[in-house]
């Protein structure tokens, strides 16, 4: 601390980024990857809850290997699927997810027959994921198994629909002559 008669300076002591940015304070509104050729923005989802009492079931789901999850994994692990990190059967709160996209803030579900009789489980567990601020697409196990290819394109174009939109700040358009008024 500095003193001058009359005044008093403190060290300036260096306030942590707001929620949202990154380290530093300054957002970055670059996108993280592109879907034919359209930005594509995070909306990462921070701080999830978790339950550890479930991580013995997650390895017992994927040694399971259901087919659809396992065709479906081979689409999109290892950022084959426009370099976008997918996990497969993660924990979030008391539910396990087929994959989810942490960048994205998006759980991906493969329902086969057995969701047909859990029809209020699953609007249950849907309601829980979206107030948390995650997106739920589903994605009918037949489909998987029978037009994997249609699945792809239509998850591209779900993703570019809900994450390729510019954000606001980016699609403004500047006042003419400094002029703020329309």
């Amino acid at each position: 601390m500095i003193h001058i008669p009359g005044l008093t300076f403190i060290q300036e002591i260096k306030s942590p980024p707001l929620e949202g940015c990154p380290k530093g304070g300054v957002a970055n509104n670059q996108p993280f990857t592109k879907i034919n050729n359209i930005p594509i923005f995070k909306n990462s989802v921070e701080k999830l809850p978790y339950n550890h009492a479930l991580t013995r079931f997650v390895k017992d789901k994927r040694k399971a290997g259901i087919l659809s999850e396992v065709l479906f994994w081979q689409q999109v692990h290892k950022g084959h699927f426009h370099n976008i990190d997918f996990d497969r059967q993660r924990i979030i709160g008391n539910y396990i997810v087929d994959f989810y996209v942490k960048k994205l803030g998006l759980v991906v579900e493969i329902d086969g027959s057995s969701h047909d009789e859990k029809q209020e489980y699953d609007a249950k567990r849907q309601k829980y994921l979206e107030e948390l601020g995650l997106r739920v697409y589903r994605i009918s196990d037949y489909d998987v198994k029978n037009n994997l290819d249609i699945v792809i394109s239509e998850l591209e174009n779900y993703i570019v629909k809900e994450y390729g939109e510019k954000p606001p700040w980016l699609s403004a358009t500047p006042p003419e002559d400094g002029n703020l008024s329309t």
